[in-house]
């Protein structure tokens, strides 16, 4: 069921007016937006601050959240903070009530990222991870569309099980109709799929329209039935593999993308994630000949790189274009958003310049980051650039947004079937 607000009246809440937060008008240039975020303070002492998904992390880098402070409205308990925000801007917000400003230190930003609060104000939530409360959705009038989001009434959904492979837990996405056998799998379905219309995240930009993948030439009939399936890699399974299945449902029943298999793999923990997704050719190992083998014998998974995509976001970003870099053999297609091309802080950017001194591999590109992403933007571009400039078929895209999921899983839906218009 969808994340509802608390009732009126509940600690937090704005004035009972009926209105949702934040409040949003035009501002005096066009194009823009005067944004208020409202908090109903529980004391007298309690303060507020507004965490826009990277927006205030970038502040507090500089040493200064100040700009992210809420005021009390005179008279009342009521706290309050207006911003301009340009009219395109998709972000995930959380509120932190407190009695003291926190310190912009990490180990105090850590205790601010695990006590945060969503919007009582509004209604619409993007599911926390790793243990952390959810997020409120802020979307301005002229954000993208987003028209795969949401489970659509009438739509075949596939299902969601969960499995292990050599020791490491995976949830695998079937899509409907699916044949292959996974007697020896355990399954169960999991919470945030079929029968689920919890909101997960946005697109970073519209879908263009496109023909239905059958009425191409080529067509994908032979991909129907029993197999083999095109096969989606999409690292942090444990984040996604209760959100990507109302996205799969409805790029396939569109024709967006032909029935296709995801496979979602458990990045176990931090340090495990940390260590696996820094370029770590024991991880891409594990994938190309533990995960995908497997997956071809129990799901029915194609063998064919080109119909073999390879997805992330983060450090997973950089996982994905480095398994297809390590094993193009097997990955054929990489969909990297806000990819951390930085790294490492001992030599910086290395994946990039490996692209740069290799010859050129038989892989296709989509790549995204934000606008706000100041800690990787230009990392980003200067990736792309590369693979261009190499001839690599690839496409990359800037959205106004920051790192942030609430852009990521549309961004998913419309670099998956960018990359599959490109399959026959």
């Amino acid at each position: 069921m969808p994340m509802q607000s608390p009732g009126h009246g509940s600690p937090g809440v704005p004035p009972r007016d009926g209105r949702t937060t934040p409040l949003v008008e035009p501002a005096r240039t066009p194009g823009r937006y005067r944004v208020t975020f409202l908090w109903r303070a529980r004391s007298e002492d309690e303060r507020a601050v507004v965490l826009i998904n990277t927006l205030t992390d970038r502040d507090r880098h500089t040493g200064d959240i100040g700009a992210h402070v809420m005021t009390r409205e005179p008279g009342g308990d009521v706290l309050s903070l207006t911003y301009e925000l340009e009219g395109d801007l998709r972000a995930s917000y959380q509120i932190l009530p407190c009695e003291q400003v926190p310190g912009t230190d990490r180990d105090s930003w850590l205790r601010v990222m695990t006590t945060a609060l969503p919007d009582p104000g509004n209604p619409v939530m993007v599911p926390g991870s790793h243990g952390r409360n959810p997020s409120s959705l802020l979307e301005l009038p002229e954000a993208p569309a987003q028209p795969y989001r949401d489970r659509r009434p009438g739509v075949p959904g596939g299902r969601v099980h969960e499995s292990a492979v050599a020791g490491r837990r995976v949830w695998v996405y079937t899509p409907p109709g699916h044949e292959a056998s996974a007697a020896e799998t355990s399954e169960r379905e999991v919470p945030g799929t079929p029968g689920s219309s919890a909101v997960s995240a946005v697109p970073a930009a519209p879908v263009a329209p496109a023909a239905p993948m059958a009425e191409r030439d080529g067509g994908v009939a032979g991909h129907r039935g029993g197999g083999p399936y095109p096969v989606l890699v999409l690292l942090d399974g444990d984040v996604w593999a209760g959100r990507i299945a109302p996205t799969m449902d409805n790029l396939i029943a569109e024709g967006r993308i032909p029935p296709t298999v995801v496979l979602l793999p458990d990045a176990v923990d931090r340090p495990t994630r940390l260590r696996e997704m820094a370029c770590h050719e024991p991880f891409v190992r594990h994938l190309a000949d533990d995960l995908l083998p497997w997956a071809q014998q129990e799901w029915g998974v194609t063998g064919d790189p080109g119909l073999t995509v390879v997805a992330g976001q983060s450090f997973g970003g950089l996982t994905a274009s480095y398994a297809a870099f390590t094993a193009p053999e097997r990955f054929g297609n990489v969909l990297s958003q806000s990819g951390s091309y930085w790294w490492s802080d001992d030599d910086p950017e290395w994946l990039t310049r490996s692209y740069e001194r290799a010859p050129r591999l038989p892989v296709r590109f989509h790549v995204e980051a934000g606008r706000l992403e100041w800690m990787l933007l230009a990392e980003n571009r200067r990736f792309a650039g590369v693979l261009a400039a190499k001839g690599y078929e690839v496409t990359f895209t800037e959205y106004n947004g920051g790192h942030d999921p609430a852009c990521w899983l549309g961004g998913l839906a419309s670099g998956l079937s960018g990359l599959a218009a490109g399959w026959s």
